[in-house]
């Protein structure tokens, strides 16, 4: 049978068989499990398409696994406390963790704790990258989102706390969830809460874009690739699929099941902690503390699978297979570091590691050139090479100076001697008369080119 292109990966608090499990969507069946420990919620991601990372339920370390290794005992990433909240950036590079009210950003390569950024003043509880890796959000239980650029957050000096980009403030009660859109910096951001209400906003401008308030607490959030719906589950189980769309979305507004695109999703029995939509749209996957992970076809809000677990589901994704899934004999192209817990490496930590550290995008912080800069640089490097090609290198030019020197000195010799035949005169014979006077006027012209030339 030939892999999927699209997988599920999902974990439950249980885990008495296996930490985390992959389906294939389509079939239902196990293609892979990853032992050992359990998975605390919004914990789960994959970095670099080459390895799974969970944290571990109520402790302070991540569990790694090789993603095409399914028996394997789990490496350890060691935390400065428990991980509520974890996610890779798409370009593989950076890794953030909440930790307390704390948002802890490692780079990948080598390990080094960038920097640690304390501006929630309660538990961080999710963290989402854009798409392009440019920036990422955070939500927490002091009611805020932040919006966080990644260039200021890497940024040598150490001693200046940066400031998020935009502080989103219109919840009255803790975020449970985040979901960041497509298009990079352009992209829109919903955040779910416990005062009933699912907001999306700009990333760019941090503007409130529509509030929709429901009848329940919100627990998960999601949209499709397009953001033709957004889908909110509930704490009593249902998912409401709201439309954005609609002639009529106005930025406040009140869910209501309706013919335009407005519905109710319904078969869990208890509150829906995660949301997942396929690359198409068509799939709807829901995770829920009813044990049970459920796939649903979006057009008809069917359930067309459900997938049973030993406990409350924590983590369920859809995501493109990773090419070296279901290869058995591949390995990593780089191993994991060894991750730093603290911020300020000592002299001591620095010496035994011997490394070199290269910072990943450092040159944004560096101050970018002008347009204007850009062109007079342009223009100064087109003139010399024009002023080269039309005078010549510096070495052509002394070796033409030369050449011209010795054929002045020629002529200067040729003159010398005519100037002398015509003071003595010579003895011409009558016959050789026109001959005489060609001479005349060969002495002439050489005259000539010889005044002329200097």
């Amino acid at each position: 049978m030939a892999a999927p292109l699209e997988v599920v990966v999902s974990s439950d608090s249980g885990s008495q068989l296996w930490n985390c499990t992959v389906f294939d969507p389509h079939s239902g069946s196990s293609l892979l499990s990853y032992r050992g420990g359990n998975s605390s919620a919004r914990t789960l991601t994959v970095l670099r398409g080459e390895f799974l990372l969970s944290a571990q339920l109520g402790k302070n370390f991540i569990n790694v696994w090789e993603i095409q290794r399914k028996d394997q005992l789990q490496q350890k990433i060691v935390c400065p406390g428990v991980v509520t909240c974890l996610t890779a950036s798409p370009n593989g590079f950076f890794l953030a963790a909440g930790v307390a009210e704390a948002v802890y950003l490692w780079e990948v390569c080598t390990g080094k704790l960038l920097s640690v950024l304390s501006r929630h003043y309660q538990d961080v509880t999710c963290l989402k990258f854009t798409d392009d890796s440019s920036h990422f959000v955070s939500g927490g239980k002091d009611n805020l989102a932040l919006i966080w650029s990644l260039c200021s957050v890497i940024q040598l000096d150490l001693s200046h706390a940066p400031d998020p980009r935009h502080i989103l403030s219109r919840h009255s009660l803790p975020i449970t969830d985040l979901h960041c859109g497509l298009m990079g910096v352009q992209a829109r951001v919903a955040t779910a809460s416990l005062d009933q209400t699912v907001k999306v906003w700009e990333l760019s401008s941090g503007e409130l874009l529509l509030s929709v308030l429901f009848d329940v607490e919100i627990m998960s959030v999601t949209s499709d690739p397009c953001e033709y719906f957004l889908f909110c589950g509930g704490s009593d189980g249902n998912i409401f699929q709201v439309s954005l769309c609609s002639q009529s979305l106005s930025r406040d507004k009140s869910f209501q099941s309706d013919s335009d695109g407005n519905q109710v999703f319904k078969g869990h029995r208890n509150m829906v902690t995660c949301l997942s939509v396929s690359m198409d749209g068509t799939l709807l996957l829901s995770g829920s503390h009813d044990e049970t992970v459920r796939l649903w076809d979006v057009q008809s809000k069917q359930s067309i699978r459900c997938l049973a677990h030993k406990g409350p589901v924590t983590n369920a994704v859809i995501m493109a297979a990773p090419a070296n899934m279901f290869l058995p004999d591949s390995r990593p192209t780089v191993p994991l570091p060894r991750f730093s817990r603290h911020l300020h490496a000592t002299e001591g930590d620095s010496a035994e590691s011997g490394d070199v550290c290269v910072r990943l995008g450092l040159y944004t912080q560096e101050e970018e050139e002008t347009y204007l800069q850009k062109a007079e640089r342009l223009n100064s490097l087109m003139n010399a090479v024009t002023d080269k090609s039309v005078f010549g290198d510096g070495e052509n030019t002394k070796v033409r100076v030369a050449e011209l020197e010795e054929e002045v000195q020629t002529l200067k010799k040729i003159n010398k001697d005519l100037v002398r035949l015509d003071v003595v005169g010579p003895q011409v014979h009558p016959s050789h008369s026109c001959e005489h006077t060609v001479g005349i006027n060969v002495r002439n012209q050489a005259i000539f080119s010889l005044r002329a030339a200097g």
